[in-house]
């Protein structure tokens, strides 16, 4: 089995695993759910990053996700991939 990359650096530069910031502007405050992840359990696995559609979903200096909901739809496809479930889905107005 091949070994996970230890950074974003080290991941090959393509559209799935580069994500940019949407080009658009920030299209955050139209979202109805918003993404709120478990970052105590998560282990870094960067899958969420990959997926969002959107880029909105940076990375820390410890690898860490952290979603920019300047940008972030609220579209869930990070918490369908997080293979943990970590990202749960939450109305706007609950958190």
């Amino acid at each position: 089995m091949a070994k996970a990359p230890k950074n974003k650096d080290d991941l090959p530069i393509t559209p799935l695993s580069h994500p940019r910031i949407a080009s658009t502007g920030k299209t955050g405050s139209w979202r109805t759910f918003r993404p709120v992840a478990n970052l105590e359990k998560c282990t870094k696995c960067r899958i969420c990053w990959v997926f969002c559609p959107e880029g909105c979903i940076e990375l820390d200096a410890d690898n860490s996700p952290k979603i920019n909901y300047d940008y972030c739809k609220g579209c869930g496809v990070c918490a369908n991939e997080c293979p943990l479930k970590l990202i749960i889905m939450k109305r706007e107005e609950e958190t």
